[in-house]
């Protein structure tokens, strides 16, 4: 799938892909709200921790990899290619 807000997930999955966007798209835009709707979906504060964690490094990763001008596998297609 490669639209989440279209795949069957279930409430938690759905919850980290929601926080995840927004967390990549609008850092800024980040609030208290953004951690309770995770905690709503029964993640642990750990768990949130840890998935920060891990969408922020996959943010900064791919910006060092733009910004260096790191040619993508070309096993991969670009989001919106089927």
């Amino acid at each position: 799938m490669r639209d989440w807000r279209s795949a069957p997930l279930n409430v938690m999955d759905r919850a980290l892909c929601a926080y995840a966007e927004k967390l990549t798209r609008q850092p800024e835009a980040m609030s208290e709200s953004d951690i309770g709707q995770l905690r709503a979906a029964g993640l642990g504060d750990a768990a949130i921790h840890d998935a920060t964690q891990i969408i922020g490094f996959f943010n900064y990763i791919n910006r060092v990899a733009d910004a260096l001008g790191v040619e993508r596998e070309d096993f991969i297609n670009p989001w919106g290619d089927g």
